[in-house]
């Protein structure tokens, strides 16, 4: 993950193999500051992409995230779970 001017771009898969070390990736992007994420560099998602993108709303607390360039097959995994205004 590269953190660049507050924004963190997320790089490859967005997989359950790789969810562990790309949430502390993001943690740490966090806590230095990022409050964008942008997934334009995303390539294969499934549902713990959903769940470390929550993860880190949830971390953010008051002060928020916004995530940018959502790759559609995310954002339709979303709504098949309801939770796509979560995004």
């Amino acid at each position: 993950m590269r953190v660049d001017h507050g924004v963190a771009r997320f790089e490859g898969d967005l997989v359950l193999d790789r969810a562990r070390q790309l949430l502390a990736e993001a943690e740490m992007a966090l806590n230095g500051g990022a409050r964008v994420f942008d997934l334009a560099g995303v390539g294969h998602v499934d549902s713990s992409a959903l769940s470390l993108l929550l993860a880190l709303r949830r971390r953010a607390g008051s002060d928020g995230v916004r995530f940018d360039n959502v790759p559609d097959s995310l954002t339709a995994l979303a709504r098949l779970y309801g939770i796509a205004e979560l995004l």
